[in-house]
C-alpha cells in the first residue's frame, strides 16, 4: 500500500477502505508520511468530501491512535460538551464549572484556536501557571477528586488529530465536514466520557454556514457515537454574531469570571441554560428542564460555581489570584473605541469580520506555528436589537499596536449593519437533535 496511491484514489472521488484510511493515520502518527502528502490527501478530502462509511473508519482510526480513557471506575456518568467553534465562545468555561458543583463529572479535552474561531485551551492557556498538559493520570485523579478536568490534546490522545488539526489550519481546510466531525468525535471518544453533548454553530462565524449543513453534521456524528457506544445529542445555535461580548483570549476568561458570578449576557445565559439543562437530564440528575434549570441558577447566585472554577483552576496550577481579582490580567497596551456612524438599531453583527479582526490583532493563528497574543480582543457594547446614537461606543479594541487597532477599527464599523426600525434580538437555540 502506497499513500500516493491513496491520494490519487480520493482525487478521483472514489472510496478508501478502512484499510487505507488506518494506513494513513498510522502513518503520519509515525512520520512517515510527510506533511505535504497529508495535505494532499486532506485537500482532496476537503473538496470531494467522504462518505458515512468513510468518516466512521477515519474517526475510529484517530481515536485510537493512541490512548482511550475510561472514566466507569472512578465516576458516574461523565460528561463531555463540546463546540464546533465560534466567535467569543466562551460557554465551555462558564458550564463545566457549573455542571460539575451539581455533581455531574466533566472530563473534558479541548483544542486550540483554528482559523477565525477561538479555542478553549488558548483560553485557558492565558491564566498564569494553567496547565492543560497534564498526564492521563492526573486527568484521571482530577476527574475523581474535584469533579471537573479541562484539558488539551496531551501525551498520547488522539495524536493523529493533532497532527491534522494543526495541517488543516495552515492549509485552508478548516470547514470540512468529515474533517470537522471526525476531528471532534475522535476527540471525544478517546477522552472517555460517556454522555456527549454537542454545540453545533451555524452562520457566518462558524464552519457550517447555515443550518442545512449543521444538521448534516450532527446526524453524522450521533451516528458515529451510537457506533462508539457513546450518548450523543446534538443542539444548534445561532453563530451569526459572536457570543457574549468579548472576543480573545484573557478578555473571554474575564467574561467567564463574571457570568460564573452572575453576570451574564443573554445569549450566553440562554445557552448556559438550555445546555445545562439537558446534560443534567443527560447524567440522570433530573428530568424536569426547567427545574434543572433552576439548580443551575443556584449554584451560580449561591457561588458554587464560581467556587468549582477556582478549584479546577488550583487543580492544575492556576493562579487562582487572577480569578479572585480580573484586574491582575495584563492588559493590551492599546485601548481604543470603536464609535458608531449611524443612529438606529443594530440589525446584524458579521460575526466572520470580527473574527477575522481578532486574529489579525493577534488573538487568533495565521499559520499553526503562530504565538497567541492573550491580551488582545475586542470587547463589544452593542449587538444586534440595541439601540444607538451616532458617536456612541459600539466596540472597543484591545490592540498591540496602533496599525493594528486602526485596522480592525475599520472592520468592526463594517461588521455592524443598522436599521432605522426596531429589530428582534437573534434567536440563539435554533434546533435540538
Amino acid at each position: 500500500m502506497k499513500i500516493i496511491d491513496i491520494i490519487e484514489k480520493k482525487k478521483n472521488s472514489e472510496e478508501l477502505s478502512e484499510e487505507e484510511i488506518k494506513y494513513f493515520i498510522d502513518g503520519y502518527t509515525k512520520n512517515d508520511i510527510t506533511d505535504y502528502q497529508a495535505a494532499a490527501l486532506v485537500m482532496a478530502i476537503c473538496i470531494n468530501g467522504m462518505t458515512e462509511k468513510e468518516i466512521v473508519y477515519l474517526t475510529k482510526a484517530m481515536a485510537y491512535s493512541g490512548d482511550v480513557l475510561d472514566f466507569k471506575d472512578i465516576a458516574d456518568n461523565t460528561v463531555d460538551k463540546h463546540s464546533t467553534g465560534g466567535i467569543g465562545d466562551k460557554i465551555t468555561l462558564i458550564l463545566s464549572p457549573i455542571i460539575a458543583s451539581l455533581g455531574v463529572s466533566i472530563a473534558k479535552m479541548s483544542g486550540r484556536g483554528l482559523g477565525i474561531t477561538g479555542g478553549t485551551i488558548d483560553k485557558l492557556q492565558s491564566i498564569p501557571g494553567y496547565r492543560t498538559d497534564i498526564t492521563i493520570e492526573e486527568f484521571k485523579n482530577n476527574v475523581k477528586e474535584h469533579g471537573i478536568s479541562l484539558i488539551g490534546q496531551s501525551l498520547n490522545l488522539v495524536p493523529a488529530d493533532k497532527k491534522l488539526y494543526a495541517l488543516r489550519d495552515s492549509i485552508g481546510c478548516t470547514n470540512s465536514i468529515p474533517l470537522i466531525a471526525s476531528s471532534i468525535m475522535s476527540k471525544k471518544i478517546a477522552a472517555g466520557a460517556e454522555h456527549i453533548i454537542l454545540d453545533v454553530t451555524c452562520g457566518s462565524g462558524a464552519f457550517m454556514r447555515n443550518k442545512k449543513d449543521a444538521i448534516i453534521i450532527s446526524k453524522i456524528m450521533k451516528k458515529i457515537g451510537d457506533n462508539s457506544g457513546k450518548d450523543v445529542m446534538c443542539i444548534l445555535t445561532n453563530m451569526n454574531e459572536p457570543v457574549g461580548y468579548s472576543i480573545g483570549n484573557s478578555l473571554e476568561v474575564v467574561e467567564a469570571i463574571k457570568a460564573l458570578k452572575g453576570e451574564m449576557a443573554d445569549d450566553v445565559k440562554e445557552i448556559i441554560l438550555t445546555f445545562g439543562a439537558f446534560i443534567l437530564k443527560m447524567a440522570g440528575k433530573g428530568e424536569d428542564l426547567i427545574k434543572n434549570k433552576d439548580k443551575i441558577m443556584e449554584v451560580i447566585q449561591n457561588g458554587k460555581a464560581y467556587e468549582k472554577f477556582k478549584e479546577l483552576v488550583v487543580a492544575q496550577n492556576g493562579d487562582v489570584s487572577y480569578i479572585e481579582n480580573p484586574e491582575k490580567f495584563e492588559k493590551a497596551p492599546i485601548i481604543i473605541p470603536v464609535l458608531s456612524e449611524e443612529t438606529g438599531y443594530v440589525s446584524s453583527l458579521n460575526a466572520e469580520l470580527i473574527g477575522k479582526a481578532s486574529v489579525l490583532l493577534g488573538a487568533g493563528r495565521e499559520k499553526k506555528e503562530d504565538d497567541i497574543d492573550k491580551k488582545v480582543g475586542i470587547v463589544l457594547c452593542k449587538k444586534v436589537g440595541d439601540q444607538l446614537s451616532k458617536g456612541d461606543i459600539i466596540a472597543y479594541v484591545h490592540a498591540s499596536n496602533e496599525t493594528k487597532a486602526n485596522e480592525t477599527i475599520q472592520m468592526i464599523k463594517s461588521a455592524y449593519k443598522y436599521s432605522k426600525k426596531p429589530v428582534r434580538k437573534t434567536r440563539v437555540i435554533l434546533e435540538i437533535l
